[in-house]
């Protein structure tokens, strides 16, 4: 079963207004990817929000440099935040995967016995 989508409102709202009409549709995934977060959705942390939508740290480097703390909540967000992380958003999106595939898992292994080159067992002699 989906969760409803929660409406935009409000200051996100309002910066969706600002960007451009062929922008509206990314804006709105990562809208309700933050409102619709597991957990508590607009009172969910941001800072385990961001985990699952800017890689490595890029979430919390965003948060520090807006001067918001990881416990921050949807609700905190001013429109020049929305817009802020939507450019963030959109940094890591345009971003190339590791080895070039589509799912973003990396490259697979070379040898045949599904191990990394080099990481085979050591042969015993006996």
């Amino acid at each position: 079963m989906s969760r409803p989508t929660p409406a935009l409102d409000g200051l996100a709202d309002t910066a969706r207004g600002r960007l451009p009409d062929d922008a509206h549709d990314g804006f709105d995934r990562l809208a309700h990817a933050v409102l619709a977060a597991p957990g508590a959705g607009r009172q969910a942390a941001l800072g385990a929000v961001l985990r699952g939508l800017l890689p490595g740290t890029a979430g919390v480097r965003w948060l520090h440099a807006e001067g918001l703390s990881p416990t921050s909540r949807a609700t905190d967000l001013t429109a020049a935040h929305w817009l802020s992380l939507h450019e963030a958003w959109l940094t890591h999106q345009r971003a190339p995967h590791a080895g070039g595939r589509a799912t973003g898992h990396g490259p697979r292994p070379d040898s045949r016995h599904g191990h990394a080159p080099g990481a085979q067992a050591i042969p015993r002699y006996y």
